[in-house]
């Protein structure tokens, strides 16, 4: 018998991924700690949304944070993710059932949450991952997915005992060759946007601006899809 999630933690690794989640739960903003977070009610489960950040570092220290101020039954991710098989278009969803740490090697085994299907593994990197003999050898492994935190909630989540569950909508492709390390400059450490670094990529590469509004367009639909996709499965 599954025990009822009476209190859950999502979170969100950028703002852009934060809001919709903030938007559909209905969703009130509060300060704990001088953080901001949001507080709704989905179905029967309270629920908390947290920022978490980017990348797997902080992804860990945010949800020890999370996990030390909320008492919680159960941790979602919500996000988009890059896709690595072919039969994960944009807008493809995934629930991993293993997060691999591609630094570290370890494997970390996803929570059940209802009835939602987990399968396959989703790899958490600390970089982009753009050389395509290293993207191969990934999907070679496995690997149906790239992101950059669960791999850090995981191993939170573990050290405090707690279940967690990672949900990913895919936004982009490598092989579509949309995001690099100048996309990935153009966030902060917690997930905010560098909105002057945007346009200032846009005035000195107008060539780029194509690209950058259809990834721009992928991502939203993706991070709404996701956020969707996370609040049904605490309803079911």
């Amino acid at each position: 018998m599954v025990n009822p999630i009476r209190r859950a933690l999502i979170l969100a690794p950028m703002t852009s991924e934060l809001r919709p989640l903030a938007k559909q739960a209905r969703a009130r903003r509060e300060q704990v700690d001088g953080r901001t977070v949001h507080t709704a009610r989905v179905g029967d489960t309270e629920v908390v949304i947290a920022r978490l950040g980017v990348g797997p570092v902080v992804a860990r220290r945010t949800t020890e944070w999370a996990l030390g101020a909320f008492r919680v039954d159960h941790v979602l991710v919500s996000g988009i993710a890059g896709g690595l098989h072919p039969d994960l278009p944009v807008g493809a969803v995934v629930v991993p059932e293993v997060v691999v740490d591609l630094g570290s090697g370890h494997r970390y085994q996803a929570s059940p949450l209802g009835t939602v299907e987990r399968r396959g593994v989703v790899g958490t990197a600390d970089r982009l991952i753009g050389d395509e003999r290293e993207l191969d050898a990934l999907q070679a492994d496995g690997v149906v997915a790239l992101e950059m935190e669960s791999s850090g909630v995981a191993a939170a989540c573990e050290a405090s005992a707690v279940p967690w569950t990672t949900f990913r909508v895919i936004s982009d492709r490598p092989d579509e060759h949309l995001t690099d390390d100048t996309m990935l400059g153009l966030l902060r450490p917690d997930g905010s946007a560098r909105v002057g670094a945007a346009v200032g990529v846009m005035v000195r590469h107008p060539g780029r601006i194509p690209g950058m509004v259809r990834l721009g367009r992928d991502s939203a639909m993706a991070a709404s899809k996701v956020a969707r996709v996370s609040l049904a499965a605490l309803r079911g």
